[in-house]
């Protein structure tokens, strides 16, 4: 590396935000990336390690020492070469990747990890400033067709691979513009949607052509038939979101004022690109009480602190985590400990081991959220729960929003469809499909008809985008393998 010493001499920088009090006043960005000089010994701390567990920490197998180096040395355009030979979106992951690659960083054994998501922030971030990210068109057309169902991570990433090696490729989105979750489901205080439409953009001009408003398998007039795709295209991706949230089936969840989370978040996205939303969910001088520890009830932290909620609760049924991990015994592996999201930074009250019991209301509306402190318990070597006697509690709530996570993609019109195509769902009601195929001659991602393949969230259930990406990197190879015969594409 350019500093070997550089891991002793530098610390690690942490970018630079605006401020909670005035960041909450609108939903723009609020992270700003490095300058040339702090990326540049950022990239210093890189310690060259011979084995970068880094690269195996990152899903998508980003070359991360190669490009700290370069950008180290100040040689942008190759870093973000270097960037793109594995990773097709970058400034979507530089922005809410949650960088396992930075748990797996060797540094991160004894000291804090190398800023990697900072430093490939900044790269993509400078490429579109200097022009360098351009499209790049076939140099050749194979005359083979590509239908891709969903515009999220993954389908935006088989499209993108597959029309780069010539095929004409289509994709089908049921909403009203690209993006699927990173569209509808991330507040843009976390991404402005700005850089979804820079990449399709640039997508449209290597050949990829887009249809919004079609709900395939659907039953509206917008509607198209799965038989439809399998008949005119060569090959059908599948690489729709999991959108099929997890309920919570107590006393009273029909009151009014109980809302998932993607009935909350993509009304405010909509908003925010301009769009009138009758009856939009606000959370405006509103007692708010999100269900759900993770990143989803995050978001919903965040955008309920916008609207100017009274008060913001949030639960989680799981233990509290410890303030740090046992490094030598998670590393480099992703570790289980206690995370504070910006979000969470703008004002918002935490509470763990809590079992929500029963919603209570007067007139239709919720008003109160029962619940009970629980503890966790090892039997025969499963986790199980137990209310702790005495400890039942109730909360005022206004407004309560599940973020319990997701079961799936949903089970009803398109997989309805497909299944009567001969594709399959796994045990966990995922389009079942191998990243390796199997002895029977499927491809990687194949479904059990041959001529559709599936990736993403449909395929291997609720996960980051980071993951989605590469398995539509992965899936578009093996779509090209079975059209023609062979593939020049990474796998």
């Amino acid at each position: 590396m350019g500093k070997p010493t550089g891991f002793i001499e530098f610390q690690r920088l942490s970018e630079a935000s605006i401020p909670p009090a005035e960041r909450v006043k609108n939903f723009k960005e609020f992270v700003l990336h490095l300058t040339d000089a702090e990326a540049k010994t950022q990239g210093a701390r890189c310690m060259d390690c011979g084995i970068p567990f880094c690269q195996s920490g990152c899903p998508v197998n980003n070359i991360i020492p190669d490009f700290n180096d370069l950008v180290f040395r100040q040689n942008w355009r190759d870093a973000l070469d270097t960037l793109h030979s594995t990773n097709n979106f970058p400034e979507f992951t530089g922005r809410v990747c949650p960088a396992p690659c930075e748990a797996a960083c060797t540094l991160n054994i004894n000291n804090d990890a190398v800023g990697i998501k900072s430093i490939e922030h900044a790269i993509i971030d400078k490429g579109w400033e200097q022009g360098w990210v351009t499209p790049q068109p076939p140099a050749h057309k194979t005359g083979k067709r590509v239908a891709v169902v969903g515009s999220g991570p993954a389908g935006l990433a088989v499209a993108q691979q597959l029309v780069r090696v010539g095929h004409d490729v289509v994709v089908f989105e049921k909403s009203d513009r690209i993006g699927g979750l990173l569209r509808y489901g991330i507040p843009d205080f976390k991404m402005e949607k700005s850089h979804i439409d820079r990449r399709v953009s640039q997508m449209e001009a290597e050949g990829v052509k887009f249809r919004v408003s079609q709900n395939v398998g659907g039953s509206d007039e917008n509607s198209t038939p799965a038989s439809a795709l399998v008949a005119d295209f060569d090959a059908v991706v599948l690489s729709g979101g999991a959108e099929w949230p997890r309920d919570l089936p107590v006393p009273g969840r029909e009151l009014d004022g109980i809302h998932f989370a993607m009935d909350f978040l993509p009304s405010q996205n909509k908003i925010v690109a301009g769009d009138k939303v009758p009856k939009q969910i606000m959370a405006t001088a509103k007692h708010v009480v999100v269900i759900g520890g993770g990143d989803t009830g995050s978001d919903c932290v965040g955008t309920s602190n916008r609207h100017g909620a009274a008060t913001i609760t949030q639960f989680e049924l799981l233990p509290q985590p410890p303030n740090q991990e046992n490094k030598p015994l998670v590393w480099p592996y992703w570790p289980v400990k206690l995370r504070t999201s910006s979000s969470h930074e703008e004002g918002c009250e935490r509470d763990w081991s809590v079992a929500t019991k029963k919603f209570v209301g007067s007139n239709g509306k919720v008003e109160k959220l029962v619940a009970v402190k629980v503890e966790w318990k090892d039997e025969d070597g499963q986790m199980r729960m137990q209310e702790i006697p005495g400890s039942e509690f109730d909360i005022k709530a206004d407004l309560v929003l599940l973020a319990m996570g997701f079961m799936g993609p949903a089970q009803s019109g398109l997989l309805e469809q497909f299944a009567a195509l001969g594709v399959e769902k796994d045990a966990r009601s995922n389009v079942k499909a191998s990243t390796e195929g199997d002895a029977n001659n499927k491809g990687a991602y194949q479904t059990a008809n041959p001529k559709v393949f599936a990736a993403g969230d449909m395929r291997r259930g609720q996960s980051l985008v980071v993951w989605a990406i590469r398995e539509g990197r992965q899936c578009a190879r093996s779509v090209d393998e079975y059209l023609m015969g062979s593939s020049e594409l990474p796998r």
